[in-house]
């Protein structure tokens, strides 16, 4: 968004220009109502504002915001009321997004500093979760009462229920014969009575329904940008709630909204440095049973998805994750299925899709053995790295890693015998590509020049 810029030499009462609008603001947040009215004479005179300048402020909360309602935002977010959830649902994301040229600090530190604001973000997509149902599952409609006499909280339709004169009946109001043929004169049911049509707890109906969904992905979006604060990573990455909140919604990515599954994924790329699998078996509070294998599996879900956003992410939050040791137990058995779909993810077209993949396998032939046996057993492994090499890749740090995956693979005594296949293919490289010609010099004097591959090297070269 661009800032307003105000004409300067613009005619306002008594000749004098009208001092410039705070940043944010809009036409009139001078010192007094008469600066206003100047500033708004003095616009609607200069016809040739240029066009850009119309589109709007850029939007910015001031530095004590926070610490004057802060308890008023979370309380607003515990309430469920719909106007208290919105309002602070927009403040929150004003507070949370920064832009580059944003040199804000105060204003950023808004999870840390107010207490309890994480776990009511997180309820209100809790909220959402438990109502939520799968977009394939069709439910008949079915009379219930259930919620009737609930304050009213502004989601959906409940302002028309309560003035509703309809004269359809309640259940339990008369005798069932009746009932019956009364509701089964009724071809067409109000909207107003939408208690008689939804079988869920909290009687939503479908504009309802979509307006939790609405909040919980405005939830998770602010929680998403809170996570690139370095000040709120510790405290998110150890947050057992959090944890297991966005693992869930990864977990359902086939039936959930897909950005609340995106806004879950980017925080948790977000968090993986300092995200060790090991919280969800400590002794903190469980709100969802989630462990850590259930998470490595949703995880490798997601990975298989076609979405290129979501398969992409998951390699990349993979690599990340094997690099702490405490993962890799959690992490190896998963091993084969992760290897054939990052191998998989190199044949696309796409090239942050090859990236994220060899950025991926680079981290696991680094600091894990079984890994880089497993993975140049792996069919169309090593042609595929290779393509990677010889292709023109814009990002050149892609093609190096590629190489050194390979001289990974070279390292263990088990694959040279199988990589000597390749030396034909290594050589040609060598010789023609500068950026790896090091790396693979590396590479053959590992398979030919070595003691124990002499019998190897002949069987390489003559097929023996």
């Amino acid at each position: 968004m661009q800032k307003r810029e105000f004409n300067k030499s613009g005619g306002s009462y008594g000749g004098a220009s009208a001092p410039p609008a705070k940043r944010g603001r809009p036409f009139g947040s001078g010192n007094s109502s008469a600066e206003a009215a100047a500033a708004a004479a003095a616009a609607a005179a200069d016809h040739t504002a240029a066009p850009s300048n119309l589109l709007g402020p850029s939007l910015l909360v001031h530095n004590a915001f926070t610490v004057e309602n802060n308890k008023r935002i979370v309380h607003a977010l515990q309430s469920g009321l719909k106007n208290e959830l919105t309002w602070a649902l927009n403040t929150l994301t004003l507070l949370s997004f920064k832009e580059k040229d944003d040199n804000r600090k105060d204003s950023n530190n808004a999870l840390t500093r107010i207490s309890g604001l994480l776990d009511a973000l997180l309820t209100v997509i809790d909220d959402w979760r438990d109502i939520a149902l799968p977009k394939e599952h069709v439910r008949a409609p079915r009379v219930r009462n259930l919620g009737v006499n609930l304050l009213v909280t502004g989601f959906g339709n409940e302002y028309e229920m309560l003035g509703s004169n309809s004269s359809v009946p309640h259940s339990g109001l008369g005798s069932g014969a009746q009932d019956a043929s009364m509701l089964s004169n009724v071809s067409n049911l109000r909207s107003s009575e939408w208690w008689l049509e939804e079988d869920g707890l909290f009687n939503l109906d479908d504009e309802g329904r979509a307006e939790r969904q609405q909040c919980a992905v405005a939830a998770s979006n602010i929680i998403r940008n809170f996570s690139f604060m370095q000040d709120n990573e510790t405290i998110m990455a150890f947050h057992r709630h959090c944890l297991e909140t966005i693992f869930q919604c990864i977990e359902d990515y086939i039936t959930e909204d897909e950005e609340l599954v995106t806004n879950s994924l980017e925080t948790i790329v977000n968090l993986s440095p300092m995200l060790d699998l090991q919280v969800f078996g400590s002794s903190k509070a469980s709100y969802i049973k989630m462990t850590a294998k259930r998470a490595v599996q949703a995880i490798v879900g997601v990975l298989e998805s076609p979405v290129k956003a979501w398969h992409c992410s998951a390699a990349e939050l993979l690599g990340r994750l094997v690099i702490n040791p405490e993962n890799e137990p959690f992490l190896l058995p998963f091993i084969p299925q992760i290897h054939k779909r990052l191998v998989d993810l190199m044949s696309l077209p796409a090239f942050d899709a090859q990236a994220a993949a060899v950025g991926a396998l680079y981290n696991f032939s680094e600091v894990n053995m079984d890994c880089r046996l497993k993975l140049a057993n792996e069919r169309w492994a090593i042609d595929r790295l290779l393509k990677v090499i010889k292709g023109p890749h814009p990002i050149s740090d892609i093609c190096k890693k590629a190489a050194m995956i390979l001289e990974s693979l070279v390292s263990e005594p088990q694959n040279r015998g199988m990589l000597l296949a390749y030396e034909n293919a290594f050589a040609e490289v060598l010789f023609s590509d500068t950026r790896c010609s090091e790396i693979f010099a590396r590479i053959l004097y590992e398979l030919t020049s070595r003691p124990n591959n002499k019998v190897a090297a002949a069987r390489g070269i003559w097929g023996m």
